[in-house]
């Protein structure tokens, strides 16, 4: 017989369970679904621009991050922010394991979803086992068709809550549905909704099992110290294994009189699991520290009348009898470089200049030589009003005693806000017979009405090849 290539899928169909995690796990759903969807409908008043707090305006590349407002040149702080997020996921899966899976990963956030609404349509886990092993017939066919079309409802939500963020949200909301829209949007919001409905839906945990690199690699930034969520083996298993509740071992005091651990064999655990595992054969990649688990053996310790942390957040040095060391040099190293990066990411920030200015020097030709034998260079002058108020500027030489300006029929520059414009300078100067061939000088840009501090560009003045 030959070796199927692959294992097949085995649904899985996680039992509900409430406690302090799923709690939490809640409110940060609600959270990042609030600020997903209702975020672009935010209004905020500008000066100039449009009037939604965060909007991404490809065709004029401005983006409005509430009163910041991102041009290209400022690519940059993206990179900033992606190092910043780099770090603090190494940071906190040092120190907290794979919490960003378990709370905050969009897969996470939209499967949760996804689950609340089959077990909203199609009942509790023994109804949605015996739904899913029963013949077609009505009852399946209209659950199964409710569950799918709420998913692809989400899906779609989704995909058009992203499309809101590129451009005027009520706009793009009539336009999308008149069919006004442009095909990008059409695109995206398809694309969306098709990735959703098949990752959140169809693959559900396959995506952090197989799909996700960071189940592969977190092992690396763990260590002995690192806090998992951790089934306590000994507490568990006592000498004699786990054992049901069964009439010689109901109290604590008789399983342990038995031998028999605190652990009473209920499965539940492993029924509330999203990714199917039993977190009592020890940490495995599919575990995503969402601590449902907790949750589910806290309420059955709870029942017993038994102390609650048989399964918990604990490091492995601390099941061992060893105190958990948190302040490591691994952990000081991520924290400084966060500390590091994100101050230097807001001092640019704050420090950003008012205007963008760069000159660059026109090459053909490098010089030109005058009749009255002065050499004449000319620059191309890129300004960039960055401010949310008009700037009246004024370009004069500076660093080069006797240079001319000569800015053409350019009398006065006025930049409204967040407006580019191109000068053409050219600049004249009667060298001295011995003179270098190139020659430092200065550009300096200042605002008439005083708005900003003068701007100085450096270059330099050809007079020979």
């Amino acid at each position: 017989m030959s070796q199927p290539m692959y294992e097949a899928r085995v649904p899985i169909h996680p039992r509900s369970v409430s406690g302090r995690f799923r709690n939490l796990k809640s409110g940060i759903l609600v959270l990042a679904y609030g600020v997903f969807f209702l975020l672009p409908w935010l209004r905020w008043e500008r000066e100039t621009g449009p009037s939604q707090a965060v909007l991404f305006d490809i065709p004029a590349r401005q983006f409005y991050l509430f009163d910041l407002v991102v041009y290209p040149q400022d690519i940059f702080w993206l990179a900033g922010l992606l190092m910043i997020a780099a770090l603090l996921l190494f940071f906190v899966t040092g120190i907290a394991g794979r919490v960003f899976c378990g709370y905050f990963c969009f897969q996470t956030l939209w499967t949760d979803v996804y689950m609340f609404l089959e077990r909203r349509i199609q009942g509790e886990r023994p109804a949605r086992i015996r739904l899913s092993n029963q013949p077609w017939n009505t009852e399946k066919l209209l659950k199964l068709g409710a569950t799918h079309a709420s998913w692809l409802l989400v899906a779609f939500a989704t995909g058009l809550g992203f499309v809101l963020y590129w451009a005027d949200a009520p706009t793009m909301v009539r336009d999308f549905f008149t069919g006004q829209a442009a095909g990008a949007a059409y695109i995206t919001a398809g694309l969306l909704t098709l990735t959703t409905y098949t990752f959140a839906g169809l693959a559900r945990e396959q995506v952090c099992t197989y799909m996700c690199p960071y189940a592969r690699f977190q092992s690396v930034m763990f260590d002995r110290d690192t806090l998992i969520v951790s089934y306590d083996q000994a507490r568990g298993e006592g000498a004699a294994g786990r054992g049901k509740p069964v009439r010689d071992l109901k109290t604590r005091e008789a399983r342990q009189q038995a031998g028999v651990g605190d652990c009473i064999d209920c499965g539940y655990c492993v029924q509330v699991c999203p990714t199917g595992i039993d977190i009592r054969n020890g940490l495995q990649i599919e575990c995503i520290h969402c601590a449902l688990c907790i949750d589910a053996c806290d309420t059955i310790m709870d029942k017993q009348g038994w102390p609650r942390g048989l399964i918990r957040y604990t490091s492995e040095s601390a099941l061992e009898g060893k105190k958990t060391r948190f302040l490591k040099l691994k952990t000081v190293g991520y924290g400084l470089a966060i500390l590091i990066v994100g101050g230097l990411l807001v001092a640019s920030v704050l420090s950003r200049p008012a205007l963008d200015a760069n000159v660059s020097q026109v090459r053909q030709p490098l010089f030109v030589q005058m009749g009255d034998g002065s050499t004449q260079n000319s620059y191309e002058i890129a300004l960039n009003n960055k401010t949310q108020h008009s700037l009246d500027l004024e370009i004069r030489v500076a660093g080069l005693e006797g240079a001319v300006l000569d800015l053409g029929r350019v009398e006065d520059i006025i930049l409204e806000p967040s407006q580019r414009t191109t000068v053409l300078a050219r600049v004249r100067y009667t060298a001295s017979p011995g003179s270098p061939s190139r020659l430092p000088l200065e550009f300096e840009i200042v605002d008439r009405e005083g708005s900003m501090e003068p701007l100085r560009i450096g270059s330099q003045l050809s007079l020979r090849p």
